[in-house]
């Protein structure tokens, strides 16, 4: 993990996010025992952030349940740009 290189133009795109306003929070799969080496590596690498959560499940299948719009970006192998996309999002019933 403390080894681990940056993905290529992860700190400009982020930081770039995070100098705009947004606020930047890491939800990962690693144990809450590996936060301190986690939080080193965000902080030698130089990425802003506001938040980190640990503990994330595997697999996926999981659910953020939020009161607020939560506004999730998957990462897809490639930090590029925003686009606009439409689709489909399950919510409660009224």
């Amino acid at each position: 993990m403390a080894t681990a290189k940056i993905y290529p133009d992860a700190l400009v795109i982020l930081n770039k996010w995070y100098d705009e306003g947004h606020y930047i929070t890491f939800f990962t799969s690693r144990l809450e025992e590996h936060r301190e080496v986690t939080e080193v590596w965000l902080k030698e690498n130089g990425l802003k952030y506001h938040g980190l959560l640990m503990g994330k499940p595997r697999g996926g299948n999981y659910h953020w349940v939020d009161n607020h719009i939560v506004r999730a970006t998957r990462f897809d192998g490639k930090f590029t740009e925003l686009i606009d996309k439409e689709v489909t999002i399950q919510v409660f019933k009224p």
